[in-house]
């Protein structure tokens, strides 16, 4: 059984820093609910076999918001997952790593040897649960602030250097990308379908380019052109107005009558979910990514006995798939895969209020939203 390190800041080796490190640094504190606040607070202490990174940058994530505005977690805690930066100090029996590399890190690792894990659904192994990179109070991921220890399980195998070339805004999507791979991979699609992705934010524009990737068609429907304008820089090239409209006609118009082989919501939103399965053909599959709210949905149970349409969710990274996502990422960027075009705006962080303020009010233009401490 693996035993998890301590998350107490307390009683911790010392480590030497080579590089200049402050002894406090400015965060966004989450507070309360929808209170989160700039404030100074210690840099994080390191131990043994851990790594100290100075973030460079953090997009913001929609369950990060989830998080602000639920209150589903306690309080104080700084948030942020999509972080990538310089390796600040190491701690002693750290390998493979030097400081000044630029690097990426995932801030869940499954342990890869419980049931769970041997089943392949990683994101419900108990380790995986456990947050591995804190910039203080719970380990709640720490991207919104200036520095982030990165805990020891986490640096063995969820921390990647970012290669020569590869600019912070790029890598910033390592993990949101591997996310979406993860849920491309899931619905096995093959050249002779037609898929349907609803919403195009970077999300969805990410999710319908590595769908396209398979050779089948794909459709893509949102409310703002502006979205689309976006979209068909990746080649997204079949655009559903579903301000004007009916994305299920149009949808069953483009497959014979039939409906898309594969529908991809990747917009929150409940009531989307039977607009989901209405635009999927009989024997169809429908996969929910965006909807990480627990709650009640209405759908028709006939659909899915009788119709066989099949209902499918997918939630955050896999081990088993970070290579080729990093791939996508870091050696896509020198082919074309530049995901920078995604990001509409950046903040510093002692702008991180406006930041997320903008991220928890999506318009036509507003795309990835990132923090640079």
């Amino acid at each position: 059984m693996q035993t998890m390190p301590s998350v107490q800041e307390t009683m911790r080796e010392p480590f030497s820093a080579p590089l200049a490190v402050p002894a406090t640094m400015q965060a966004a504190v989450y507070r309360g609910v929808n209170d989160v606040r700039v404030e100074t607070v210690p840099v994080p202490a390191i131990g043994v076999g851990e790594v100290l990174i100075q973030v460079h940058s953090c997009g913001i994530c929609g369950t990060d918001l989830k998080k602000i505005h639920s209150g589903s977690h306690s309080a104080p805690r700084i948030f942020g997952h999509e972080t990538v930066g310089t390796i600040a100090a190491l701690g002693s029996g750290v390998l493979g790593f030097a400081v000044g590399d630029r690097v990426a890190v995932f801030h869940h690792i499954p342990c890869g040897s419980c049931y769970y894990c041997r089943k392949k659904t990683f994101a419900q192994c108990p380790v995986y649960k456990q947050v591995g990179c804190t910039a203080g109070f719970e380990p709640s991921g720490g991207g919104f602030a200036g520095y982030v220890r990165v805990m020891d399980w986490i640096v063995k195998r969820g921390l990647v250097k970012i290669p020569d070339g590869v600019p912070f805004a790029q890598a910033v999507f390592v993990e949101p990308l591997n996310t979406c791979l993860k849920g491309i991979r899931s619905l096995n699609l093959s050249a002779d379908e037609t898929v349907l992705v609803i919403g195009q934010g970077p999300i969805g524009i990410m999710l319908a380019s590595l769908a396209k990737r398979s050779g089948a068609t794909v459709l893509t429907s949102d409310l703002y052109p502006e979205r689309h304008a976006v979209a068909a820089q990746f080649g997204l090239d079949a655009p559903i107005d579903a301000s004007r409209e009916d994305v299920v006609k149009v949808v069953h118009a483009a497959s014979e009558g039939r409906g898309a082989d594969a529908v991809i919501l990747a917009v929150g939103g409940n009531p989307l979910i039977r607009t989901a399965m209405d635009a999927a053909r009989p024997g169809g599959r429908v996969l929910l990514f965006a909807q990480t709210q627990h709650g009640e949905a209405t759908i028709d149970p006939a659909a899915v006995c009788v119709d066989e349409k099949t209902l499918l969710g997918s939630y955050s990274a896999s081990l088993d798939i970070q290579d080729e996502a990093l791939d996508l990422v870091f050696e896509g960027y020198g082919q074309g895969y530049d995901l920078t075009r995604l990001v509409s705006h950046r903040f510093p962080l002692s702008e991180a209020v406006a930041a997320l303020a903008i991220a928890s009010d999506p318009r036509a233009t507003s795309m990835k939203i990132v923090v640079e401490p």
